[in-house]
């Protein structure tokens, strides 16, 4: 069995940000024991700004990208250390890997990363992956490790997601806020609920929350993986996730398991603009599976460029789908609403290919 786990800055720091080496030593005791039954096992590691934070003696997280940047850099050797030592003490190598949403974008990034994954564990490392928060700007201010982990997944073909946080999994409201909240232990791979809205931000040392997690389930169970959200200071919760055992929240893997193309446009890419639709060319993409031509087009936002990812909207604003664009911002807003015999022969007829277009309700 292949599993991805990933530990949350949260789980894996003290109250001052110190790498919690007892929690990392108990995690690879786990993580040893799976080994020695034939699993193979990724492990995605936040904690390196919170580290760097508290190995420079600062007294609170920056907020500015370029201190973040140089923070995380003196962090992560840090971070690697602790987990270097920890499986160590079992007699296995880790190996780090850097990675940031482009090398799940780009199809010859997303292959090479997946050949020097499936080579670590060949070899018998246990890889150990974390954002490239000293270079990749973006990533610090917007990103989290929930989604590479999801993403992680779909590259290795994971038959199970593990994030562990310091909450118990998915209630029905805020537990911290509402005394009547209570425990989802299971979620459908069509059930609503990995579409609802929850909390953002999670603690002062980390960047994810809720709503990054019912995000990185989505994305697993587009792409047949289980996922379990469960608390990192459960005993034994790496061995009972992937026993099976409901520990947290189990997310079931969907039916509709979309490829690695498809994926990148519904999840990894970040949408430059916008198209919105009639209701024909609505019916036509939900139910039929078309492509997207210009006459169903009522509006165009943003100045995209040809291939990049666009959402496509209704005439509510509902975001109904993601796909790569054949034609500019400039050049679909002159086509827009024409038919394909209005259009000139040297402009693309098509908005979006079908094999580009990701429904997303």
């Amino acid at each position: 069995m292949r599993i991805v786990v990933k530990v949350g800055t949260s789980s894996l720091t003290d109250e001052i940000g110190a790498i919690n080496t007892g929690f990392v030593g108990r995690l690879s005791e786990q993580i040893a024991m799976l080994n020695q039954q034939d699993h193979q096992i990724v492990v995605v590691s936040s904690g390196a700004i919170s580290a760097g934070v508290a190995a420079l003696g600062l007294s609170a997280r920056p907020t500015d990208v370029t201190t973040l940047q140089a923070i995380a850099a003196a962090g992560q050797s840090r971070l690697m250390d602790v987990w270097s030592r920890a499986l160590g003490e079992h007699d296995l190598v880790v190996a780090q890997v850097l990675l940031v949403p482009h090398d799940f974008v780009n199809r010859r990034q997303y292959l090479h990363t997946r050949k020097t994954l499936t080579k670590l564990q060949e070899l018998g490392c246990i890889p150990i992956i974390n954002e490239n928060d000293a270079i990749a700007s973006d990533e610090i201010r917007f990103g989290d490790n929930d989604r590479i982990a999801a993403l992680v997944s779909h590259n290795v073909g994971a038959d199970v997601l593990v994030l562990l946080t310091d909450t118990e999994g998915l209630y029905t409201s805020d537990p911290r806020r509402d005394a009547s909240a209570t425990l989802i232990r299971e979620v459908g791979a069509n059930d609503p609920l990995l579409d609802v809205r929850a909390t953002q931000r999670g603690t002062v040392r980390g960047s994810g929350g809720m709503a990054s997690k019912l995000a990185a389930a989505r994305i697993a169970s587009s792409s047949g993986v289980v996922t379990v959200i469960a608390a990192a200071e459960r005993p034994n919760v790496l061995l009972d996730a992937v026993d099976g055992l409901l520990v947290g929240t189990t997310f079931r893997a969907s039916s509709r398991r979309l490829p690695a193309r498809k994926l990148w446009i519904a999840f990894a890419a970040r949408p430059n603009g916008r198209v919105t639709v009639d209701d024909g060319a609505r019916g036509a993409l939900i139910e039929r599976g078309t492509s997207l031509l210009p006459a169903g087009v009522t509006a165009v936002t943003g100045n995209f460029h040809e291939h990049d990812v666009v959402e496509i909207c209704d005439q509510a604003g509902t975001v109904i789908a993601r796909g790569l664009v054949q034609l500019d911002a400039s050049a679909l807003r002159t086509v827009a609403g024409k038919r394909t015999t209005e259009i000139p022969s040297n402009v693309a007829h098509e908005v979006i290919h079908r094999d580009d277009l990701v429904t997303m309700i």
